[in-house]
């Protein structure tokens, strides 16, 4: 018998969530929920493209852009950046800031 059941997703996230297109399980044997796992952006969205300054970082961008720091998880993976911390200057020239009304997920 498989452990995972009732299949569903959460919809008190906002639409923009990068949580908010992935399903969660109820695991039996564990008696605890479990999500699943999330995937990247689609590179389909029109974007801005940046050219990096000095002492540009990924939350100074996403406030810049969208008015918001805590969407820096949207450049980074639009980017595929994985580390959030990076130096931008000096390792990326050109960044792609995505419009966020365009954002979309990979289906799994």
């Amino acid at each position: 018998m498989d452990s995972l059941t009732s299949k569903q997703k959460r919809t008190d996230y906002d639409a923009i969530s990068r949580y908010a297109p992935f399903f969660f399980y109820y695991h039996i044997k564990d008696d605890k929920f479990v999500y699943g796992l999330t995937s990247h952006l689609l590179k389909n969205a029109e974007y801005v493209a940046h050219t990096v300054q000095p002492f540009d970082t990924l939350d100074s961008l996403a406030l810049k852009y969208y008015g918001r720091p805590d969407y820096y998880w949207i450049i980074a993976d639009y980017n595929r950046i994985k580390d959030p911390f990076i130096s931008l200057h000096g390792s990326i020239n050109i960044i792609q800031i995505p419009n966020l009304g365009q954002v979309t997920f990979e289906v799994r």
